[in-house]
């Protein structure tokens, strides 16, 4: 049947190997859930379409079967009457009914695997799809860790290259600091030095000098006034 050749692949669908095609597994895992959710949606309808065939099929061959039964029990009653004419006609209707139920059971068993088929292929997909649901938390936890440790070495970066430009910052101003203690020394080297023997000079010279009081009183003293 053409839909067992569409849908036989799913029988052999394998989760994992679909999931390590996906760039985001957290992001793809719920299109990929919904893709197989209405793959089962159409293989249930396909299913129960094939199911039915086989009841309707197996029905027919039972409604045969009893026909074939009932035609031969009026040929042993004909036969047990002594009407042989009567027993032949009944003997030749349960034949006919018998190759018509030849062919019913040739459609019944083809249904029958089909529908075991199908069955098989409803089941396997269920079965892939619970699978699925209950490692999808699992699956987004992991890549949500992924991208949490992706992020930390992200910042680790960002923090190494923080360190590099913290030391180049200190290496400038150390610079800076050296710079301004050569300044200080050069200006300190500019200046005239201090004539220590002129300090003292000047010191010595004020003390000597006598007021103009004392002088005054002298100059009486020697005038006699």
């Amino acid at each position: 049947m053409a839909i067992l050749e569409r849908f036989g692949d799913i029988i052999k669908s394998n989760v994992n190997a679909i999931l390590d095609k996906m760039e985001d597994p957290s992001k793809m895992i719920d299109q990929y859930l919904n893709n197989m959710m209405d793959d089962l949606a159409e293989v249930k309808r396909s299913t129960a379409g094939v199911m039915a065939e086989e009841t309707r099929t197996k029905r027919l061959v039972d409604e045969n079967q009893a026909e074939v039964s009932k035609y031969e029990e009026y040929a042993k009653k004909a036969l047990a009457a002594g009407n042989e004419n009567d027993a032949r006609v009944f003997i030749a209707k349960k034949q006919e009914l018998e190759n018509i139920g030849a062919g019913l059971m040739t459609a019944y068993a083809a249904a029958h695997e089909n529908a075991v088929k199908m069955r098989q292929l409803h089941d396997k997909l269920t079965s892939d799809i619970e699978a699925l649901k209950a490692r999808k938390q699992v699956i987004k936890s992991k890549v949500a860790i992924a991208k949490t440790q992706e992020t930390i070495n992200k910042v680790s970066s960002v923090s190494k290259r923080s360190q590099g430009a913290e030391d180049k910052f200190r290496k400038m101003e150390e610079k800076a600091n050296r710079m301004l203690d050569e300044a200080n020394a050069m200006s300190e080297l500019n200046m005239e030095p201090i004539d220590e023997a002129k300090q003292l000079e000047e010191k010595y010279a004020s003390q000597g000098s006598a007021s103009v009081d004392e002088e005054l009183k002298k100059l009486k003293e020697e005038m006699g006034i």
